[in-house]
């Protein structure tokens, strides 16, 4: 899936010559603290809520306010992975989807892009999550994956997270989302490979030698 498959065409777009009156209208409608501003095609930026409401005269035109971000946007073949980036770097709300010839596209509401995530990796399907500790130099997904499977079970989706830079000796975070929520028998035959269990959430209780860690209350995977 690419940016251009996110775009929400019912988001609205401001020009410079609109007044603030109404893009705080338009805000409210749409229940966004966001929206992009286009001339002619042509990208301008993003006008946020806050600094429109400390705007004194709601007549004034948004070409007399601070458009912020003029020269972060999309391109429309990018990957929701790196529309993540921009979130996150930013802190936008909304992301501008740009052409090829760097017209205006289209508006992606963060919202959305979230939702997106959350279908692609089975959160909402009934499942477990846990989380592996293991170092960078052990890691292979592979593995894993057949010591999961021998157990009847399949991994619905999985994030690795390290450190920027890769260093053997470092260790790393696979969070893994799985399709049965009694895990009990995957548990035992991670550990007895020699896997260290993190973090383990699931519907149904979950049996174990390590009573101090079945104590544990463990965060549910979202994104």
């Amino acid at each position: 899936m690419l940016a251009a498959t996110l775009i929400n065409p019912m988001i609205p777009v401001l020009k410079l010559t609109d007044p603030v009156s109404m893009a705080l209208d338009w805000m409210d409608e749409f229940s966004v603290k966001q929206l992009v501003v286009a001339d002619s095609g042509v990208y301008q930026g993003i006008v946020s809520e806050d600094i429109l409401y400390d705007v004194a005269d709601s007549s004034d035109s948004l070409s007399k306010i601070i458009i912020q971000h003029k020269d972060i946007f999309a391109s429309e073949d990018q990957h929701p992975y790196e529309l993540l980036r921009l979130v996150n770097q930013f802190g936008l709300l909304i992301i501008p989807v740009l052409y090829e010839d760097r017209t205006f596209a289209g508006s992606i509401l963060v919202n959305d892009l979230v939702e997106h995530f959350v279908n692609e990796l089975g959160v909402q399907e009934k499942g477990a999550v846990i989380v592996l500790k293991i170092a960078e130099r052990s890691y292979s997904l592979s593995e894993i994956s057949r010591l999961i499977e021998s157990n009847g079970t399949k991994i619905l989706s999985s994030y690795y997270s390290s450190g920027e830079t890769y260093n053997p000796a470092n260790e790393a975070r696979l969070t893994l989302k799985l399709n049965r929520t009694h895990i009990t028998p995957v548990i035992a035959t991670l550990e007895r490979f020699g896997y260290e269990i993190e973090e383990a959430h699931a519907n149904d209780p979950i049996e174990s030698v390590d009573q101090e860690r079945l104590d544990m209350l463990l965060r549910y995977l979202a994104t």
